[in-house]
């Protein structure tokens, strides 16, 4: 299966159109400086085809499509009269306010049987600016098929309708009031501390929407450090999160206590950024310890939602620890083998520094139905990112780096490392039915002890579209890719591939060789900024392949890995700021909190 990435796609213009309301004041954190958005419209957006311009052709399909936002991304859906296999849709997109269309990666075909599954095209339109009006323009292939939709990005601008001043205490805060769309109910807990010195099982519990919990300090306490119990619209930042948790048997603590947890089916648009979520009070067992009779990692984790409706966006934040008090997975949850799982349909995970796991850096399996992973730095894991069992998609994983991988002697199996991409299955191949697109990822070699690289030796892959990844594995590494003969619809290629071996019907137009860096390439912890650009003379410069929406030409052509030569030093964690290629670096209303 050859994957068309440059097909005639386009832009769209779009304005907010009850998708995103009001705007309201503003409250902003850069350096610490946020912005957070009272506008998270979450809702699934179904916009009838509206009127245009003489110009434009008018839209042919009686099927509308819809749309569901965040703050730089939109995720479509439609499923037009003879979509077929083998018909891709055409997208394109441009800003209300623009004239010019540009192109977005088209949307395979790919109905799942299952009430989840939002539409049989499904897709997403990245890199996008906040609280920005853009119009879709969507074409079945060879057809004259079409429709068109608007719809707003989130708002990092949101109205306040009241405060409620936080307090130091040593029992659980409890947040029951709501606000509206129109509102936000902002908890502030700035400069406050919530220890429950291990006597209460919660440091925050909420049970509210359109609410805002912003600056607590919360530590010591027996199960979660913040507990959503219902609610939605719900935005947690700047908080410090540490020693939660209980043991459960030798120094391990229960599994999947989280530093924000919750099981709230219904639970949908939480955002969670520039957070310190560090060092819970329990350990987890390594894949070469027993606990609970398993070698399974089980412990603390920092984000951990079960099953819940999707539409978050965890940015912005540092997740680590220390040897002595490792996580299960840094962020995920469980009920793998489903149609939901972690971290829910239309949700994004980027800019975050993750660290110290002995399993997955972020568990994003199940329905991966248009969740987007980006620009994350990701160390001391076993599996950097796991996404086994894509069962809807399409799953979107790309300008991630990924260090040092680990997995102590004695391990199930003999792992001494895991891999970038985990690949493979829960339960069976059943589950393994959605699309993933893996582009411009790196995956770097410090001191020759980072990750292998897709799927390891062996794992099964299918349905996976890769481009322009820096496939970096250890000298003792056999495989940059998987090559299960099991493996099924993938397209691998452009990529820089270290190892021989890989599929031996792909990467058609790969490079075999090592990167080269620029000098003083590396991460830094101390100022969670890092440089992966390759060196002028390194395989793989100039040498990618233009995705569009993803990877644009830069000086008439396009790198492989996660950082563009030229380009500033990569950021995460609390002081990062994603900014949209080709958008300003700077709000000029921003107002920094103090």
């Amino acid at each position: 299966m050859r994957q068309d990435l440059t097909t005639n796609t386009q832009d769209v213009r779009s304005k907010q159109d009850g998708a995103i309301r009001g705007t309201g004041g503003m409250v902003s954190l850069r350096h610490i400086t946020i912005h957070t958005t009272a506008l998270l419209a979450a809702v699934l957006v179904v916009v009838a085809p509206p009127v245009w311009a003489e110009e434009e052709q008018a839209a042919t399909s009686t099927v509308p499509a819809s749309c569901v936002p965040t703050f730089h991304c939109l995720s479509i859906y439609w499923s037009p009269e003879k979509g077929a296999a083998g018909k891709k849709v055409l997208v394109k997109f441009r800003e209300a306010t623009q004239k010019t269309w540009r192109n977005g990666l088209p949307m395979r075909y790919n109905p799942v049987k299952t009430p989840e599954c939002k539409g049989d095209y499904r897709g997403s339109i990245v890199n996008l600016k906040p609280g920005t009006a853009y119009e879709m323009s969507l074409t079945l292939e060879g057809t004259d098929i079409r429709t068109f939709l608007k719809a707003a990005t989130w708002s990092e601008k949101f109205a306040v309708a009241s405060v409620v001043k936080g307090e130091s205490g040593r029992t659980t805060l409890t947040v029951n009031r709501s606000g509206t769309p129109e509102g936000y109910i902002l908890y502030d807990g700035t400069g406050c501390v919530i220890d429950c010195g291990n006597k209460s099982d919660l440091g925050i519990a909420v049970d509210a929407t359109y609410v805002i919990v912003r600056g607590f300090t919360i530590k010591n306490v027996k199960q979660h450090g913040i507990r959503i119990v219902k609610g939605h619209h719900i935005v947690i930042e700047a908080c410090d999160i540490s020693q939660w948790g209980s043991e459960q048997e030798k120094g391990f603590g229960f599994d999947c206590q989280g530093g924000v947890s919750s099981s709230w089916k219904d639970l949908h648009a939480v955002v969670i950024q520039r957070c310190k979520l560090h060092h819970p009070s329990w350990n987890t067992n390594s894949w070469a310890e027993d606990h609970n009779k398993s070698r399974h990692p089980a412990g603390p984790q920092t984000i951990v939602f079960w099953g819940s409706g999707g539409n978050h966006v965890f940015r912005y934040n540092e997740c680590w620890s220390d040897g002595d008090h490792y996580y299960n997975d840094v962020m995920g949850a469980g009920e793998n083998a489903s149609y939901r799982s972690f971290p829910g349909a239309d949700s994004d995970i980027y800019c975050n520094y993750i660290a110290n796991c002995w399993d997955d850096g972020i568990e994003a399996e199940g329905g991966d139905q248009n969740v987007r992973i980006w620009n994350n730095y990701i160390e001391n894991t076993m599996m950097t990112i796991a996404d086994a069992r894509c069962s809807i998609g399409p799953l979107y994983v790309w300008r991630n780096v990924s260090g040092r991988s680990y997995s102590p002697p004695g391990s199930e199996w003999n792992m001494t490392h895991g891999n970038f991409l985990k690949m493979g299955f829960a339960v069976g191949e059943q589950w393994m039915t959605g699309h993933m697109y893996i582009f411009n990822n790196t995956v770097f070699q410090p001191k020759d002890e980072g990750a292998s690289g897709l799927g390891g030796d062996s794992r099964i892959i299918k349905h996976c579209v890769s481009r322009n990844n820096i496939l970096h594995v250890r000298p003792g590494d056999t495989h940059s890719i998987s090559t299960s003969q099991k493996s099924a619809d993938n397209d691998f290629d452009y990529d820089l591939l270290s190892a021989t071996r890989y599929p031996a019907d792909q990467e058609k137009h790969g490079i075999r060789g090592t990167p080269r860096y620029v000098q003083g390439a590396g991460f830094s912890f101390e100022t969670k900024t890092g440089n992966f650009q390759l060196a002028a003379d390194s395989p793989g410069i100039g040498k990618g392949e233009m995705i569009p929406n993803f990877c644009d030409v830069r000086n008439g052509a396009a790198d492989m890995g996660a950082h563009a030569a030229g380009t500033a030093p990569m950021v995460f964690g609390v002081k990062a700021e994603f900014v949209p290629p080709g958008a300003a670096a700077e709000d000029p209303g921003a107002i920094p909190i103090r």
